[in-house]
């Protein structure tokens, strides 16, 4: 227990679910690119934001010397881990029961937004797959589904930071 201790401490917390989010870029470029499976919108979205949380923990990190900071910047981390959450799983929702459905019926702002960043970098954020096709499974569950776990886990991790009662100074 005592090797995990570093890690369970709000920094070490902080600094985990940015690797993870930064891993899961890597992660999501390498598959992409190994099993030649095409992101979807929704998918460049969700790893715009795992890019926001690799940044918003190097910040934090960097700048973030008192425990009220590190609460605070949990906090903003907490916002972009329930935003990818609430995104993973609408696009969950489309693969199993919506299947052969576009992303959404007009193109919404963050759709242009996932175009843009497109044609900028092609490589990190060019989206020609469908919202609704799960393409690739791992365990039974599609990207979409490991994605929801992986948000949903760094959720729970800045909850954790967030809701930690203060520690007390040694006298």
């Amino acid at each position: 227990m005592s090797l995990l201790r570093p890690l369970m401490a709000p920094r070490g917390l902080i600094a985990a679910t940015g690797l993870a989010a930064a891993g899961l870029v890597g992660g999501g470029l390498i598959l992409a690119h190994t099993l030649n499976l095409a992101a979807c919108p929704l998918c460049i979205l969700q790893r715009m934001l795992y890019l926001l949380l690799t940044l918003e923990a190097a910040t934090i990190l960097t700048l973030a010397g008192s425990p009220r900071a590190r609460r605070l910047g949990a906090a903003v981390m907490a916002a972009t881990t329930l935003t990818g959450a609430g995104i993973a799983a609408y696009q969950t929702w489309l693969q199993r029961f919506a299947r052969g459905v576009s992303c959404t019926a007009d193109q919404p702002w963050w759709e242009h937004l996932v175009n843009w960043a497109g044609s900028v970098w092609p490589l990190m954020f060019e989206a020609s797959g469908l919202c609704s096709e799960a393409g690739w499974k791992f365990l039974g569950l599609s990207i979409a589904e490991w994605s929801l776990i992986a948000f949903s886990s760094m959720t729970i991790a800045m909850l954790s930071v967030i809701l930690r009662p203060a520690e007390r100074s040694a006298r």
